[in-house]
């Protein structure tokens, strides 16, 4: 060992070089820890693209309506994209992009000093490898951890990429602002342009929004955005890309963003068709094999427009007198194309959907299925109840009118929302058979099997108690709600079809029952609670509902054609003052439906228009049969409602209303239910 000894100088510098060394060594195992989960993201095999969907929606028409999800682009080639917007994004990001290894480690430097002597961060020092890194696989934190992993991403990546296919997944990953990803979305976004055709001016403008797309988003803020731009353009003379001659037109006349202030978009339908998308793509797996997709809705444009006029000029004309700041429309047609959607009134102000997330309790909306319950176990619109006190462990409902009528039929129990009688039936038929009608009618929410469910107090939602109603309008057929009618691939490929891939409708009500109670519902509307609902020359059906303390008011109604539920109510369930659902609620609903049904072919209320009685006798024979198949996917909802369907027509009281095959396949499928679930 004497040969390694050292003395003097050299001992010195031996002694630095070894603890350096040890510390060097350390410090890279501790970074290396530190970047483990980072790396476990690169494992994926698609790392290069998006996780998620970038939706181009057009109404049923074919026209757009509006785009959600990651606006991206990608499409386009590196050297199709202008060389003063690269130009721009190198001087303004990562002037030795093409020196370094993926670490700019003078301009770190750089960007220290400044941060030091400004004492804030006033400076980055990430290159654009780093930046990418981030956008691929971190999150914004601003952490020791995160900057670490950032940099050991940085180097994976000029390991594994050239700089010209960094450089491109950088332009098309960037977040630029305005839910747009990429160069390319952008210019289509803020100027209405192919990024192929976009000037300097506008160039600077992207070039500015990598920084801060919040802030200088130029339909947001166009002066901070030329502000901006300015900069970006000082950056290129001093980088020396471009000379100050090469600018100057472009600071002279500055970029004009598309105004986007006026644009109504149906925001909340949006919202909700991107929510349809997202779970097609987890039945049907073809559908994530191309994020970039263009979706035809269901959406009628003069339905949504006339929805959302109906609700808003009803709360500026009676919402002071009523207390009521808020409002929520759905509309389904016996397909269950969702045809509009009203989620509330400003989507600038609340994001929330009222009209498919918002739980409120439905009042007396809820009493049709106690009695279509009623009606498959015995009863008949003529079966007499006494309308009198009735009282279950201490509690003790009370009629509107704070009295009592005797005897009465079911009909007019129902036409004049008679509280004690709905509760009489589920004491007599079991309020878990009640629950089961409703789940096969269409509500998706847990109810609670309590003594007070009968009067709706759970909890439900606008866009199920319309779907719900409208499995009345199609003589029991169920009705599912949607938004997708197809989807294509960004190479125009048809991927998704519903009227080809969607599951074939079921009954799961017997004809002859729903006739009975669209009769009653008909006699609501006609002479009941729901008079303000009416429509000249077309039969229309529905009920009122009205919660305790007035904080809910509905309507919801159906006509042969399609169902519309209506909500009226305030965000914090405060109190209305005294509002009914005969009144703002019905009054909203026969303006929509009034002109929905304009120079439309009008279809016959089932059970209660003239019937074709061949037509129906051969449509249910098709559908005895096609019960007796057992769907190929059944998710916890579908379970839920073919149980109930089992259990429902495999304990009615006269199973010769029905076939025996179908009380048969019930079972069958009901039990299949079970098995999957």
């Amino acid at each position: 060992m004497r040969r390694f000894r050292a003395r003097g100088a050299y001992r010195v510098l031996a002694e630095v070089g070894s603890e350096g060394t040890t510390y060097l060594l350390v410090g890279l195992v501790v970074m290396v820890a530190f970047a483990q989960p980072a790396f476990k993201e690169t494992e994926a095999s698609d790392w290069r693209t998006t996780a998620d969907f970038s939706v181009t929606f057009l109404d049923r028409y074919g026209n757009e309506i509006g785009k959600r999800g990651i606006l991206l682009n990608d499409k386009i080639p590196l050297e199709e994209i202008p060389d003063h917007l690269i130009k721009a994004t190198l001087a303004t990001e990562d002037r030795r992009f093409f020196s370094h290894f993926g670490i700019d480690v003078v301009g770190t430097a750089r960007a220290m000093a400044e941060n030091v002597r400004a004492r804030r961060v006033v400076q980055g020092g990430s290159s654009i490898t780093q930046q990418l890194a981030k956008n691929l696989f971190l999150s914004n934190e601003r952490t020791l951890q995160r900057k670490i992993k950032e940099a050991y991403l940085a180097l994976w990546l000029e390991a594994r990429l050239t700089k010209q296919e960094i450089l491109k997944l950088y332009l098309d990953r960037a977040y630029m602002g305005g839910g747009t990803f990429g160069v390319a979305a952008a210019s289509e976004f803020y100027f209405g342009k192919d990024v192929r055709e976009i000037s300097l001016a506008e160039s600077a403008i992207l070039a500015g929004l990598y920084k801060a797309p919040s802030a200088y988003a130029p339909h947001k803020n166009l002066p901070a955005a030329r502000a901006r731009a300015n900069e970006v353009l000082t950056n290129i003379v001093q980088a020396g890309f471009m000379t100050e001659g090469q600018v100057i037109a472009a600071r002279r006349n500055p970029a004009v963003a598309v105004d986007r202030s006026k644009e109504d978009a149906p925001d909340h339908y949006l919202d909700w068709a991107f929510q349809d998308v997202k779970n097609l793509a987890a039945q049907y797996p073809k559908l994530g094999e191309d994020r970039i997709v263009t979706v035809r809705t269901t959406l009628d444009p003069g339905f949504q427009k006339q929805a959302k006029t109906s609700v808003e000029s009803t709360l500026r004309q009676y919402g002071d007198r009523y207390g009521v700041e808020e409002a929520a429309m759905a509309v389904v047609t016996t397909t269950g194309a969702v045809r509009a959607m009203v989620g509330g009134r400003d989507y600038d102000a609340s994001q929330f959907n009222r009209a498919a997330d918002a739980l409120r309790q439905p009042g007396s909306a809820f009493k049709p299925f106690v009695y279509m319950t009623a009606f498959m176990n015995g009863y008949s619109p003529e079966s007499v109840v006494p309308d009198a006190p009735i009282s279950i462990g201490g509690w003790s409902p009370r009629n509107y009118s704070r009295g009592y009528s005797g005897p009465v039929t079911l009909k007019t129990a129902l036409t004049r929302s008679i509280n004690t009688i709905p509760v009489r039936l589920a004491q007599a038929i079991g309020r878990d058979k009640i629950a089961n009608t409703a789940y096969m009618m269409g509500l998706q929410h847990e109810l609670k099997i309590t003594r007070t469910m009968p009067l709706g107090v759970s909890e439900v939602t606008v866009m199920d108690m319309a779907s719900s109603y409208a499995t009345l309008a199609t003589g029991g057929i169920k009705v599912q709600p949607y938004a997708v009618e197809e989807i294509r691939n960004s190479s125009g490929e048809i991927i998704y079809n519903h009227d080809k891939d969607a599951p074939r409708p079921l009954r799961v009500l017997p004809f002859d029952k729903v006739a009975e109670l669209n009769d009653v519902l008909v006699n609501v509307v006609e002479r009941g609670t729901g008079r303000r609902a009416r429509i000249e020359g077309v039969t229309a059906a529905g009920k009122t509902g009205t919660t305790q303390a007035y904080r809910d008011a509905w309507f919801v109604g159906y006509t042969g054609n399609m169902s519309a539920a209506v909500w009226f109510g305030n965000d914090d369930f405060s109190s209305t003052r005294r509002m009914t659902g005969g009144s703002l609620p019905a009054m909203t609903w026969g303006n929509f439906m009034r002109y929905a049904h304009q120079e439309v072919t009008l279809k016959p209320m089932p059970g209660v228009d003239a019937p074709d009685y061949q037509a129906t006798n051969q449509l249910l024979a098709a559908e005895d049969e096609e019960i007796g198949k057992a769907p190929e996917v059944l998710n916890a909802q579908s379970q839920r409602i073919l149980k109930a369907i089992g259990e429902r027509l495999a304990t009615l009281h006269e199973p010769s209303r029905l076939s025996e095959l179908q009380v048969q396949a019930a079972r069958t499928v009901g039990q299949q239910s079970v098995l999957t679930r």
